[in-house]
């Protein structure tokens, strides 16, 4: 048997997504998706309501962050973990390995509303798994090349395992903040 490495790899992510995560975000309210479970959380907020040392984006809402990060990391909302899903886990993969448009932390419009997230969400998510799904048995076997900085000698199905890690992280944690904002908030 022959094995098929592209659909093995692509079904690790949809089968997280179709059956568990992107379920769990049907209905999210914009409240679930900027509430604070802490003080000093870091979100997308309004432009000029940030608190964080550092805040970017284009448009109404900007992500928070600080370079470097500090020791511990703060918790950050839905809003912020959706962000950072759309731009840094896929939308930058897709511009860099996969012909989409170009998109960075400072120059992406971030929603202001959990309905406009989960289409940003959607969109990158599709986008993303296009590019997968074009790669084949050659395209998983090349290097990532230098916009993947410590992956850069690394096969692209190296990058893939890792996005999908990175993916189901990220979406676990949201349905946890769901599942608190529904019994806390």
């Amino acid at each position: 048997m022959e094995l098929d490495w592209n659909g093995e790899l692509l079904e690790q992510l949809d089968w997280h997504w179709q059956r568990q995560a992107r379920p769990r975000l049907d209905g999210m309210t914009d409240a679930e998706y900027h509430w604070e479970p802490v003080p000093d959380t870091w979100g997308v907020r309004p432009r000029g309501r940030s608190t964080a040392p550092m805040a970017v984006g284009q448009g109404d809402h900007l992500i928070e962050f600080a370079m470097p990060q500090p020791d511990p990391a703060p918790v950050t909302t839905i809003a912020w973990r959706i962000g950072h899903l759309v731009v840094g886990v896929f939308g930058a993969r897709v511009a860099a390995h996969f012909g989409g448009p170009p998109v960075d932390y400072g120059s992406f419009a971030y929603a202001g509303t959990a309905d406009t997230a989960l289409a940003q969400l959607d969109e990158a998510y599709d986008r993303w798994m296009a590019g997968v799904r074009g790669l084949g048995r050659e395209g998983l076997a090349r290097p990532c090349g230098p916009a993947e900085g410590p992956y850069a000698d690394r096969s692209l199905a190296t990058l893939v395992l890792h996005i999908n890690r990175e993916a189901i992280h990220h979406l676990a944690e949201i349905a946890l903040l769901r599942d608190l904002h529904l019994r806390l908030g």
